[in-house]
C-alpha cells in the first residue's frame, strides 16, 4: 500500500497556530499508511514591521512551501490566524500564488481542513473559516469540516474553548494566551479525522 501524503500548511504570527499545528501532524500521524509533513507559506511582512510587532522568529524545522507542491499531497490541513474575520493576508498571498494549479484544476478532488485562531469569539472563529471555503471551492477540492466528531469536547462550556464544526480553532486574546489542552486535543483530533478520511479518498492504482 502507498503512503498517503498530507500537507499541514500554516502560517502562525505569534505561534498560536503553530502549536496547533503541531498536533494536527501528530494526530494525522496515528493514522497507519499517513505520512503527514509541517509547512509554512512565505512570510510578505519585512523584518523591520515583525520587529516592531515583536513577532518571534518563525520554525526553523519547517520548510516554506512552494505552491507547485501542493501537487505532491494527498491531502490538506491549512492553518491561519484571523484578520478582521478572513484568513490573514499572508496566507492568502499563498493562494493568490496558486493560479497555475487552479487553472489545470490539479487539486480537484482532493480533501482538505482548516483550522485556525482568533482573538477572542467575535473576532471571526467561524467566519474566519466560512470565508476560506471559497479557496478551496475554487480549487475544486473537496472541505472536510470537523463536524461533531471531536464529541463532548464540542459542549464544553466549562472553559473558554475554540474551534466549530468547520474545524479546530483557539483563541489568542491579546496574544499571551496559548491554545488549551482542550484546543490542542481537539486539533490532535482533526488531524488523525482528516488523514483518515484523505486516506479514504486517495485514488488506488490498479495493475494493468
Amino acid at each position: 500500500m502507498s503512503t498517503t501524503k498530507v500537507y499541514i500548511v500554516f502560517y502562525s504570527l505569534y505561534g498560536h497556530v503553530e502549536n496547533m499545528a503541531r498536533q494536527v501532524q501528530q494526530g494525522a500521524n496515528t493514522v497507519e499508511g499517513v505520512e503527514a509533513t509541517l509547512w509554512q507559506v512565505p512570510e510578505t511582512l519585512p523584518n523591520r514591521v515583525l520587529d516592531k510587532m515583536k513577532a518571534p522568529s518563525k520554525a526553523n524545522d519547517v520548510p516554506e512551501i512552494r505552491p507547485e507542491q501542493l501537487m505532491e499531497a494527498d491531502g490538506f490541513i491549512f492553518g491561519f490566524p484571523s484578520r478582521f474575520g478572513v484568513m490573514a493576508a499572508q496566507f492568502k498571498a499563498f493562494f493568490d500564488a496558486t493560479h497555475e494549479l487552479w487553472a489545470t484544476q490539479a487539486l480537484a478532488g482532493k480533501p482538505a481542513g482548516i483550522f485556525w485562531s482568533t482573538g477572542f469569539h467575535g473576532g471571526g472563529q467561524e467566519l474566519t473559516a466560512l470565508t476560506a471555503v471559497t479557496q478551496l471551492a475554487h480549487h475544486g477540492m473537496i472541505f472536510v469540516p470537523l463536524g461533531y466528531t471531536f464529541g463532548s469536547g464540542m459542549f464544553e462550556m466549562n472553559e473558554v474553548k475554540g474551534g466549530s464544526s468547520y474545524g479546530a480553532g483557539t483563541y489568542a486574546a491579546d496574544g499571551s494566551r496559548q491554545p488549551t489542552v482542550l484546543e490542542l486535543q481537539q486539533a490532535f483530533h482533526q488531524g488523525k479525522y482528516v488523514a483518515e478520511i484523505a486516506k479514504k479518498l486517495k485514488p488506488r492504482h490498479i495493475p494493468a
